[in-house]
């Protein structure tokens, strides 16, 4: 595989730091990544320092969380001018919210008798964004949960009795967030989210490409989001969702693209300059 384009470090909820994941990535023989790190761009200056000197491309990237009528839709960005002062600012708005959100899943939680603090989740967080799987460690820690998908399953997805809604963010406003650091959106997983129907939608307001290839989308998911690319115009990408050993994302490299896709992403690039 020449391209993973969808990886997360200790910046988000991944276990590894950026400069791990480039070695990795060097390991695996890889010629392009990018970190994808939930609603953060920290890691990606380690990632490129440790990528110095060697063969290794790393696209500048995030994943920006999105809701749509009750359903998760995650936005994709690559090649992103991310050290635009405004863009930041915004991202600095998204993550405050995290936090809150943090704290309401904490208090709900002990309500029902999983009895946390919001100083241990943060601590098991460290520097990086606050996501759910921080929250599932210190389940875990606390011998409530065996695993982070045991938390999930009986307490923190959408539904479940710890789980706390995010503030709302929908994917339009994703993909504006995306092109005001001029980078390419780029619709993240659809065959988890379900929403075919918002794709000509997302097209309109400036979508321009498809995660085709992921881990748990089907043959026929594949097909059908192959189909969408060519109907509209899109690049095609695709990834692991690598987050690191013990979850359910495979190893860094499994799943991803050719060297075609990676240089569609930068004619796309091109044309935004």
């Amino acid at each position: 595989m020449y391209a993973d384009l969808h990886i997360h470090s200790t910046a988000s909820d991944g276990i590894h730091a950026p400069d791990k994941i480039v070695d990795f990535a060097l390991k695996k023989g890889l010629s392009v990544i990018s970190l994808t790190d939930h609603d953060s761009t920290d890691g990606i200056d380690q990632a490129v320092e440790a990528a110095r000197g060697t063969h290794l491309e790393v696209i500048p990237g995030i994943e920006i969380n999105s809701d749509w009528e009750e359903t998760e839709v995650h936005i994709l960005g690559y090649y992103l001018d991310y050290n635009l002062r405004s863009f930041q600012d915004t991202l600095d708005e998204i993550r405050q919210t995290r936090e809150e959100r943090a704290k309401k899943m904490v208090d709900k939680l002990a309500d029902i008798g999983v009895v946390l603090t919001y100083e241990q989740v943060k601590r098991i967080a460290g520097e990086a964004t606050i996501c759910r799987p921080h929250i599932a460690q210190a389940m875990i820690e606390g011998g409530y949960v065996s695993s982070i998908k045991d938390a999930f399953d009986r307490y923190l997805s959408r539904g479940k009795p710890g789980y706390v809604p995010r503030t709302k963010l929908d994917p339009f406003s994703a993909i504006a967030i995306i092109e005001r650091a001029e980078g390419i959106p780029v619709l993240a997983h659809p065959g988890l989210s379900k929403r075919d129907d918002l794709i000509p939608a997302l097209v309109k307001k400036g979508l321009l490409g498809i995660e085709v290839y992921y881990p748990f989308h089907t043959t026929d998911m594949v097909d059908n989001y192959r189909w969408f690319c060519q109907k509209y115009g899109l690049v095609m990408t695709g990834g692991t969702d690598y987050h690191g050993p013990g979850t359910e994302y495979p190893h860094l490299g499994e799943v991803g693209v050719e060297k075609k896709s990676v240089d569609n992403l930068k004619l796309m690039r091109s044309f935004l300059d």
